[in-house]
């Protein structure tokens, strides 16, 4: 079953690029090798980092379906930093990854314990919408 793990972080200007260098290079070296490890286990379908939410605009349609921008949004106390899809065989094989992101290393190696939300990608709507 896949699941999209999602990695929040605390506003921009507050996180890794304050860290010092050896730390910021430590964090990125345990994502990648992470991801490295998934691709290799054939667990990992995609992941990705985001950009900072002053690069973000919210797009809704407005007459003639013509598109209507709002933003930036630089005052949100977190923001979705990144985020996984992964192909599990279990819910809990989900989860123990998502501990594994949580754990990540942050100033001084000391791990981040930061919030993952592990949400199910539905593969079609649920029959009570069809």
């Amino acid at each position: 079953m896949k699941y999209m793990l999602m990695m929040n972080t605390m506003k921009a200007g507050t996180g890794g690029l304050a860290w010092p260098q050896k730390d910021l290079r430590a964090h990125v070296a345990f994502m990648m090798g992470l991801n490295k490890e998934l691709r290799e286990s054939g667990e990992l379908v995609f992941a990705e980092g985001l950009s900072f939410p002053d690069q973000a605009k919210l797009v809704r349609a407005g007459k003639n379906g013509l598109p209507i921008t709002d933003g930036v949004f630089p005052e949100s106390k977190e923001f979705l930093a990144g985020y996984w899809i992964v192909d599990v065989v279990t819910p809990e094989r989900a989860y123990a990854l998502a501990a594994r992101i949580s754990a990540a290393p942050g100033p001084g190696g000391i791990p981040l314990d930061m919030p993952i939300e592990v949400r199910p990608v539905m593969s079609s709507p649920p029959p009570e919408m069809l």
